[in-house]
């Protein structure tokens, strides 16, 4: 007969399952065992919940301590249920009430002195409490910010064991109530004001700001590349409540939470090293795979700086995730999807040697071939805008006119971003760049003169029906820049010279 039950919940990738922990005590010789598919870290709990509840001052049963979590057939990893396992003992034992903790789920990790240890992922597992009908949590101190996140449910921090008996014993201040959490803004951006000179590539930044679209730069190095990289983020409005959160719940998976203000409000910036491997990169692990840095990006930007640097195998593994939005993990314990709606940018040298200025390169035409091979041609077909860049003259250094600030193009973009908003509203999409090729020639068609360009690319082999839909998606961009009411001729050919093509002569 079960004694005890209390409630906790499991991750599946960023959604979550409610997990019943149950507790019953006797039957069989002194021990303590848990059943329901735990992994070795929550085998392990068994010792960690004896001696935290000693080391509290508690007597542990010298009987058989049976312990469940249910749905038996989901496969259960992590500390996080130290808590709720501990609290089901002590109440089969008689020494908790069960009442305090119907409708609570409790999540943490217990130390062997009966602290309480923060754990990943307290955003997506209380929203899922949350659905399963639960009206309170208790969770570690250090996470109390995080999961104040959750409108609906009454959330309490303890930092010992000790306090949860209290506050179940009758001593309702035991456990500690959130305050308001700042929003996480990580400084002011930098701003494009810094950047001389590179016309083409200022403008390319702003249409990939307003549109959501991929955006590739090659050049010499120090042309700026990089500079304009990590200005782009700055160029993009904050998150909306729920994108915020959504972010932040992947954040959360990771692990790559601020504790003080956990709520991620600007889109997030990711630039992994070359030497990251797929794993690092789309996501992986044992068991139940982990983000990676795309999903990590996910409603920002992710910049692979030295593009060709990066080995083939790491470029290709993107491609999926930049046509559909999303990463999709098969492991042992099942398939994870993780959001990975992300802005790619690529800066790269043109060749190996990438000398300051192109006509002083030594390497054979071979060579080049080979380094810009490893942009393989579906890698590219999925990046709207590439922008070739050239080393700064002395005449663009000399001139005293100031380049326009970020606040000044983030005006545009957003006006833009909003017009783009409104179109697709009844959609459920935010920018030119989500919408399927299909919907698109379905709800907005190009008028016809417009489309009559992309048709002859197409029959000429010039661009491929991807090419045509991305290339319809950058005009539409250009006209909500330009305020008109739908693309013409000219927005298409300059969509087209983005992808590197010229529009054709009739």
């Amino acid at each position: 007969m079960v004694l005890a039950k209390v409630f906790s919940a499991a991750l599946h990738g960023v959604d979550g399952c409610p997990v019943e922990v149950e507790a019953d005590i006797g039957g069989g010789k002194p021990g303590t065992h848990i059943v329901g598919l735990p992994d070795a870290a929550l085998n392990e709990a068994r010792d960690r919940v004896r001696a935290a509840v000693r080391n509290s001052g508690l007597r542990w049963p010298d009987q058989l301590v049976t312990l469940s979590l249910s749905p038996a057939d989901l496969h259960k990893s992590g500390s996080g249920y130290d808590l709720p396992l501990a609290v089901a003992v002590l109440q089969a034992d008689g020494k908790l009430p069960a009442p305090p903790f119907d409708g609570t789920v409790l999540l943490g990790e217990l130390a062997l002195d009966g602290r309480l240890r923060p754990v990943r992922g307290v955003l997506p597992l209380l929203l899922t409490a949350r659905r399963g009908g639960c009206t309170r949590a208790i969770v570690p101190t250090p996470a109390l910010r995080e999961a104040s996140l959750v409108d609906g449910l009454e959330v309490l921090g303890a930092d010992r064991l000790t306090d949860v008996i209290a506050w179940a014993t009758g001593t309702p201040d035991a456990l500690v109530r959130p305050d308001p959490a700042p929003p996480h803004t990580g400084g002011p951006p930098p701003d494009l004001v810094d950047v001389v000179g590179q016309p083409d590539a200022r403008w390319a930044l702003e249409v990939a700001a307003a549109g959501g679209h991929h955006l590739l730069m090659s050049g010499p190095p120090g042309t700026g590349k990089t500079m304009l990289a990590k200005r782009l983020p700055g160029l993009l409005p904050p998150l909306a409540r729920d994108q915020a959160l959504e972010v932040t719940a992947i954040h959360s998976v990771a692990g790559a939470l601020l504790a003080d203000s956990p709520l991620v409000t600007v889109p997030p910036f990711l630039a992994p090293h070359h030497s990251a491997s797929v794993a690092a990169l789309v996501g992986g692990g044992v068991g139940q795979a982990k983000p990676g840095a795309i999903s990590r990006a996910h409603r920002g930007v992710l910049f692979l700086d030295e593009a060709c640097e990066f080995p083939a195998n790491r470029l290709e593994a993107l491609r999926t995730a930049l046509e559909e939005g999303e990463i999709r993990l098969a492991r042992r314990d099942g398939v994870v999807r993780y959001p990975a709606r992300f802005q790619l940018v690529l800066a790269t040298n043109t060749c190996p040697c990438a000398p300051p200025q192109e006509a002083d390169c030594t390497c054979t035409p071979q060579a080049r071939r080979r380094y810009l091979a490893r942009l393989s041609g579906p890698v590219l077909d999925r990046v709207d805008l590439r922008v070739r860049m050239r080393a700064s003259s002395a005449a663009a250094r000399a001139d005293t006119t100031p380049p326009e600030a970020t606040a000044v193009v983030r005006e545009r973009v957003v006006q833009a971003r909003d017009r783009a908003e409104h179109r697709w509203a009844g959609h459920g999409w935010h920018t030119n760049a989500e919408v399927p090729g299909p919907e698109l020639h379905r709800h907005h068609p190009l008028p016809r003169e417009s489309m009559e360009l992309l048709d002859t690319c197409l029959t000429r082999g010039l661009i491929s029906a991807r090419g045509v839909d991305r290339c319809a998606r950058v005009a539409w961009t250009l006209a909500d820049l330009a305020r008109a009411p739908a693309p013409t001729p000219d927005h298409v050919a300059s969509a087209l010279h983005f992808r590197g093509h010229h529009a054709p002569l009739p």
